[in-house]
C-alpha cells in the first residue's frame, strides 16, 4: 500500500470514527429520523403483526379465548409502562450523555440500566404470579373465561423479567445511535413468536396441545430470543462494563426520569382497567371485539409510537450538544407525520377494518363492535401521536413532570369521567366517542406546552451562556 492510499484508508477511518461519535447532532434531521423511525417501525409493525397472529390463533380456539386476552391485555400494558418508563429514564440520561461525549458514563449506565430492568422485572412476575386471579376477577372475568385468563397470565409472569430487559435493551441501543438493530431485533424475536405461536397452541410437532397458555409461552421464548440479540450487540460495540461501582447513582439519574415516566405509564392501565370494566357490562363478546379492534389499530397505532419513541434518543443527544434548532426541527416533522398519519389511519381502516376482523372472528356483536370503534377512533390517533411526542420531548430534556402532569391530566381528570358519563349515555359507542375527544383536546394542550418549554429553556440556557462568556472576556 502506498503513502497515498495510506492516508486515504486513514482519512475514511477518521471520518467514520467522527461520524460515529457524533450519533444523532451532525447530518440532516430528516435522515436521521426516517432511519430512527422506519427501523423502530419495522420492529413495532412485527411486533404487532405478531400480537394480530396470536389473536387469529386463540379466534381458532374460540370467543372466549379472544375475551380472554381482552381481560390480559390491562395487566400486560402495565407492566410495559415499568419497561417503558425504565428505558425512558436510561435513555433520556444516556443519549445527554452521548451528545456531551461522556462515553464512560454511557457504558457504565447502559449496565446499571440492564441490572434495574432485570431486578424490577423479577419482583414484578412474582407479584404478577401471586395476585393474577384476583386482579382478573376485579375486572370482571367469569367461568371459563376467567379461567383462560388466569392460564395464559400464569405464564406471562414467568417471563416477565425478559419481557423488561428486551424492551429497555431496544431503547439503550437507540440512545447510544444505533438507528437500525433495535428495530430488526425487535423483528427477529416477534417472528419467532409467529412461528412458535400455532405449535404450542394447536400442539404441532409433537408438541402438548397447550391452548391459550401456549400463546403466552410463545411470547416468553421471543423475549428471550431478543435478550440474547441485544446482549450480543452491546457486548460487541463495548458498550458494557460490568462494574458496580456507583450503581446507586445512575440508578437516581435513570428514575429521576424514569420514575416519573412509570407513574405516567400507570395511568394508561389505569384507564384500561375502567374501560374494560365498562365493556364487561355489556357483554363478554363486546370485551372481544373491543381487543380485537384496539389490536388491529394499534398497527397503525404503533407507527406513531415509533415516531415518538425515537425522536427522544435524537432530541436528548442534540440537547446535551446544546444543538437547540436540531431539536426544533426534529419536533416540526414529527408532529407534522403523526396528523397525517392519523388521517391515513382513519380511512385505511374504514376500507378494511371491518373485513380484517372478519379473518379473526366472525361472531355478529363483535364485528358491529370493531366497525364502531374503527369509525370513531382513528381520526383522533393523530393528535393522541402529538402528545407522546410532547411527553418524549420533556423526559428527553430531563423534565419529567410534565409528562406526568399530561398523562394524569388526560387519565383522570379528562378521560375516565368522560367515558363513565358517555357509557350511561350512549353505552360503548360513547366510550369510544370519550376516547377520540379526549385525544384532539389533550393532544393539542401537550403540543402548545412542549413549543412554550422548548423556547423558553433555549431562551434560559442562551443567556446563562452569554453570562459565561462576558465573565470569562
Amino acid at each position: 500500500m502506498n503513502d497515498v492510499d495510506r492516508i486515504g484508508l486513514e482519512s475514511a477511518v477518521v471520518r467514520k470514527t467522527a461520524a460515529s461519535r457524533a450519533g444523532f447532532t451532525e447530518g440532516s434531521v430528516g435522515r436521521h429520523l426516517l432511519k430512527l423511525g422506519s427501523f423502530m417501525a419495522v420492529g413495532t409493525m412485527t411486533m404487532n403483526v405478531a400480537q394480530l397472529a396470536e389473536a387469529v390463533y386463540l379466534g381458532m380456539v374460540s370467543t372466549e379465548a379472544l375475551a380472554a386476552m381482552g381481560f390480559a391485555f390491562p395487566i400486560t400494558i402495565t407492566l410495559f409502562a415499568f419497561a417503558g418508563g425504565i428505558g425512558s429514564g436510561a435513555s433520556s440520561v444516556i443519549a445527554r450523555a452521548m451528545g456531551a461525549g461522556d462515553r464512560d458514563r454511557v457504558t457504565l449506565l447502559v449496565t446499571h440500566a440492564q441490572i434495574l430492568a432485570i431486578i424490577v422485572g423479577t419482583l414484578l412476575g412474582v407479584f404478577g404470579a401471586i395476585f393474577a386471579e384476583q386482579i382478573v376477577q376485579a375486572l370482571g372475568a367469569k367461568g371459563v373465561v376467567l379461567d383462560m385468563t388466569i392460564q395464559y397470565l400464569q405464564v406471562y409472569m414467568f417471563g416477565v423479567p425478559f419481557f423488561l430487559l428486551s424492551i429497555v435493551g431496544s431503547t439503550l441501543l437507540r440512545a447510544t445511535g444505533s438507528a437500525a438493530s433495535p428495530g430488526i431485533i425487535m423483528a427477529t424475536g416477534s417472528i419467532v413468536q409467529i412461528l412458535l405461536g400455532p405449535i404450542f397452541i394447536f400442539g404441532w410437532l409433537g408438541v402438548p396441545e397447550l391452548g391459550i397458555a401456549g400463546a403466552a409461552w410463545a411470547y416468553v421464548l421471543s423475549r428471550l430470543v431478543s435478550i440474547v440479540l441485544y446482549s450480543a450487540l452491546l457486548i460487541r460495540t463495548r458498550m458494557m462494563r460490568l462494574v458496580l461501582d456507583g450503581m446507586p447513582s445512575s440508578w437516581m439519574s435513570i428514575l429521576h426520569v424514569g420514575g416519573p415516566a412509570i407513574l405516567s405509564g400507570l395511568i394508561m392501565p389505569f384507564s384500561m382497567l375502567v374501560i374494560t370494566r365498562l365493556l364487561a357490562g355489556h357483554g363478554h363478546e363486546v370485551v372481544a371485539g373491543y381487543n380485537v379492534a384496539t389490536r388491529v389499530e394499534t398497527m397503525a397505532h404503533m407507527i406513531l409510537w415509533s415516531a415518538s419513541s425515537s425522536v427522544e434518543p435524537f432530541i436528548g443527544q442534540n440537547w446535551g450538544a446544546r444543538n437547540f434548532d436540531r431539536v426544533k426541527r426534529a419536533l416540526f416533522l414529527t408532529n407534522s407525520f403523526s396528523l397525517a398519519w392519523g388521517v391515513f389511519t382513519f380511512v385505511l381502516m374504514l376500507l378494511i377494518g371491518e373485513f380484517v376482523v372478519s379473518l379473526i372472528d366472525d361472531n355478529q356483536v363483535v364485528s358491529e363492535v370493531a366497525s364502531s370503534f374503527f369509525l370513531i377512533i382513528p381520526l383522533s390517533i393523530g393528535f393522541m401521536g402529538i402528545m407522546q411526542i410532547a411527553t418524549s420531548s420533556f423526559n428527553a430534556r430531563g423534565l419529567p413532570l410534565p409528562a406526568l402532569v399530561i398523562s394524569v391530566v388526560r387519565t383522570v381528570v379528562v378521560y375516565v369521567p368522560l367515558a363513565i358519563v358517555a357509557d350511561m349515555f350512549w353505552g360503548y359507542v360513547g366510550i369510544f366517542l370519550a376516547t377520540s375527544a379526549t385525544n384532539v383536546g389533550v393532544g393539542v394542550v401537550a403540543w402548545y406546552w412542549n413549543r412554550q418549554s422548548v423556547a423558553l429553556q433555549k431562551g434560559q440556557r442562551d443567556l446563562s451562556s452569554r453570562k459565561t462568556e462576558s465573565l470569562e472576556s
